[in-house]
């Protein structure tokens, strides 16, 4: 009876060792006394030396520069005119938001709903302010007068109950509010649209399915996570409107830049009375950039299963710590 040969399966291969090799005979080091290096990247030095370069530069150029008055920057900087201006902008910025969101809300439930004028209706209103620079809808609004020279309110085909003048009725910081919130209220709609419609149908129909009541459905199901994408766009929104609200000085609406403009028409320093409202804008928006990055991580819980990332303060705290650790250790 003829047998067969054993075969010998082949030898497996296995990856090279990242051990670094050793002379014959000499014993292989533990795993513990190995030193880690870590990969060189001289491509990401460069770009971070040529970075630090070019911040030197300009910081170099700020500081140094003559041109920008950072004496008459400091001296206005708190000034009554200044101050004025920018607690306008920042009341104006605020009534828009509110107005412009409540309409934008209204806007977007009239899109989604399943009558068709109602839907009809607001695409063509997103389509018409979306379309339209905002600053020919500022003007427009300021002479609307030449359109309405007054508006009444009475029985129709019959005798005015009411009659007022355009003119008197709407001047430049109430031309500014109706312009910037009918403008604002275009995208606010988008933006609350799109925040609805992120959210999963599937948990709508499993919420209809257990019988809970609509206002219920959009108050614990919708808004918490339609909030998750509306939050960022919204926060940029604002952020935006801040600084739009600088094109109202064309209405001689005293905001912050109206306000620089007029004191460096009387003193002719354009430059460091610009640096002002730059600085004062800068700092307000940081703020705003605050609040919104606290406000999307109070939206974001539970939408990771690891947890929220630590907040810059944790970090700052954590390298301070291990630092204080390392020191104390190699003391």
């Amino acid at each position: 009876m003829a047998t067969t040969p054993d075969v010998l399966p082949p030898a497996a291969t296995s990856p090279p060792s990242p051990l670094p090799r050793t002379p014959p005979g000499s014993p292989v080091p533990p795993a513990a006394a190995l030193r880690i290096v870590a990969r060189r990247r001289p491509g990401r030095l460069l770009a971070a030396g040529a970075a630090l370069l070019l911040f030197g530069l300009v910081l170099n150029s700020l500081l140094r520069n003559r041109a920008f008055g950072w004496e008459v920057v400091g001296r206005y900087l708190t000034s009554a005119s200044i101050v004025d201006g920018l607690l306008l902008t920042l009341w104006l910025t605020a009534l828009v938001m509110v107005l412009g969101f409540a309409l934008g809300t209204l806007l977007a439930l009239a899109r989604l709903s399943d009558n068709p004028v109602l839907a009809s209706l607001s695409w063509g209103y997103v389509w018409v302010f979306r379309a339209t620079p905002l600053l020919v809808q500022l003007l427009f609004w300021f002479n609307i007068g030449a359109l309405y020279p007054h508006l009444a309110l009475g029985v129709p085909f019959g005798p005015e109950l009411l009659s007022v003048k355009t003119v008197n009725l709407l001047g430049p910081v109430l031309t500014a509010v109706v312009g910037l919130t009918l403008h604002e209220a275009a995208f606010a709609a988008e933006v609350v649209r799109s925040g609805v419609l992120s959210v999963d149908p599937g948990q709508l129909e499993a919420a209809a399915s257990l019988g809970l009541r609509r206002g219920r459905v959009l108050r614990r199901i919708v808004v918490p996570q339609a909030m998750r994408s509306i939050v960022p766009t919204a926060g940029n929104m604002l952020i935006g409107t801040l600084k739009g609200t600088s094109i109202v000085s064309v209405l001689d609406v005293q905001d912050l830049l109206y306000s620089a403009q007029l004191v460096y028409n009387q003193t002719y320093q354009v430059i460091p009375l610009l640096m002002v409202a730059t600085l004062w804008y800068i700092g307000v928006t940081s703020v705003l950039s605050v609040g919104q990055y606290y406000l999307e991580r109070y939206y974001a819980r539970g939408a990771s299963r690891d947890g929220l990332p630590p907040t810059p303060v944790q970090r700052a705290v954590a390298g301070w710590r291990r630092l204080r650790g390392g020191a104390g250790g190699a003391r």
